[in-house]
């Protein structure tokens, strides 16, 4: 009860101050397990790369909608990562670009199958190679 006393009144200030906005209704979905998928190095052999991603959701209503098409999103960013090459897995840089490009397919194939893009981001809270 003391819980959802604080809860109501933290929710209560921060509407009189005017931090919550629209912004608000996002969810994030965390794809689990984490993803181990393996990319091709410059010396002809297989590295890998291990990463949580956690789906940011436009709105929270659709939380559910995301959760049943989750192995086809691992599946989209499982296809990206395993077809870029080393300098692109290896660098800060590229690393930013195969986030954009997982955006992208996990935004195409929510269309495809919804009607609707449903993700905003993608974000990558874990990343290791080797």
């Amino acid at each position: 009860m003391r819980k959802l006393l604080i809860s109501a009144l933290t929710a209560l200030c921060l509407l009189q101050t005017g931090v919550a906005s629209a912004n608000s209704t996002y969810a994030y979905f965390g794809l689990e397990p984490e993803i181990v998928t393996n990319y091709i190095n410059n010396k002809k052999k297989l590295g890998y790369v291990r990463l949580t991603a956690e789906l940011m959701i436009k709105n929270a209503a659709n939380l559910e909608t995301v959760e049943h098409h989750a192995p086809l999103l691992r599946d989209a960013i499982i296809g990206v990562l395993s077809k870029e090459p080393e300098d692109k897995i290896r660098s800060l840089t590229g690393r930013e670009e195969v986030r954009l490009k997982c955006v992208r397919e996990i935004k195409r194939l929510l269309k495809r199958e919804t009607g609707n893009e449903i993700i905003k981001d993608v974000l990558f809270t874990k990343y290791l190679y080797n």
